[in-house]
């Protein structure tokens, strides 16, 4: 364990640092602020022990800039103060534990050992927080981003979209015919040509875009700054890479897709819903005239749909 000690203090670098490495501390000894603060750019300790004589800085100078810094909000730093209303300032400026010049080293490793659990514990939560909030927002199946997440996305993007005027086009597809599949190759297969398929999207977009199972057989890929036309080349690519995929044992599973593409501005779109609805009319076109297939909307309105076909 990395412990920084700040101190110019002859006591403490003669008493109190033999005793932390014998405790099991790797102590890197500091005599100013500043070296401090630089060293704080790199890899920081396990912990920081922080004590005056400092340098040009006191203790506390060096501990407010430090709890300014949000990547190093959640360091572990022990303060020697002998004033008790430095003590005072100390916990008030974000110190974990105040101890007086003359602790003896037996309670400062204590101290110091207790400290370093709480974070460890801390940083477990927050690292099972993260995985939960990661599922809860990706498919379980395809390991793309959810419906939930892609509504997120969307309503973030268009917010962004009118706050800055700028384009904005959404994709919905559907695949053909996937109940046959199912029946005729089985689950495990249907399984593989979504996993397939959502590799498909993912290879097709940009790392801007985002890309989601809306549910079933169904996708939807959000462009931000993409306008009707650049919406539809991608449609079309992806709808190239889906039908000319082969899947199973013998590769003789094939599926090809539906894809309605909308887009804002749009006179007829002024909301995430409307973006939604017209996306899901140029889709159910796409079904109607036949399927592999892209259609789109026109920034006219929906009754100006156009179609495009292998």
């Amino acid at each position: 364990m990395q412990l920084w000690v700040a101190s110019s203090r002859v006591a403490t670098r003669a008493s109190l640092v033999p005793a932390l490495e014998r405790g099991g501390w790797v102590c890197t000894l500091l005599d100013s602020g500043a070296s401090v603060m630089e060293r704080l750019d790199g890899e920081p300790p396990d912990a920081l022990l922080l004590e005056d004589p400092l340098g040009a800085e006191d203790a506390l100078a060096v501990l407010g800039r430090l709890r300014l810094s949000e990547a190093r909000v959640d360091l572990p730093v022990v303060v020697l103060t002998p004033s008790r209303d430095e003590m005072l300032q100390a916990l008030e400026l974000g110190a974990d534990d105040v101890l007086p010049p003359d602790v003896a080293p037996v309670e400062l490793l204590a101290r110091l050992a207790r400290r370093r659990l709480l974070k460890d514990r801390t940083d477990a939560l927050l690292v099972q927080g993260e995985k939960l909030e990661r599922m809860a927002l990706t498919d379980g199946l395809t390991q793309i981003h959810n419906r939930r997440y892609f509504q997120l996305r969307l309503a973030e993007e268009f917010r962004r979209a009118q706050r800055y005027d700028n384009p904005l086009a959404l994709i919905l597809a559907d695949l053909d015919h996937f109940k046959a599949v199912n029946d005729t190759a089985g689950h495990q297969a249907g399984d593989a040509v979504l996993k397939s398929v959502a590799g498909c999207f993912q290879a097709c977009i940009r790392d801007t875009d985002t890309v989601a199972r809306w549910g079933g057989e169904e996708f939807a890929v959000v462009l931000p700054q993409t306008h009707l036309a650049g919406a539809l080349t991608v449609a079309e690519r992806i709808r190239k890479d889906v039908s000319a995929l082969r899947l199973g044992p013998t590769a003789n599973v094939s599926v090809t897709a539906s894809l309605g593409v909308s887009s804002y501005p749009a006179a007829h779109v002024h909301t995430t819903e409307e973006l939604v609805h017209a996306a899901d009319e140029a889709l159910y076109r796409a079904k109607r005239d036949g399927r592999n297939r892209v259609c789109l909307t026109d920034p006219a309105g929906p009754g100006a749909q156009q179609s495009r076909s292998v």
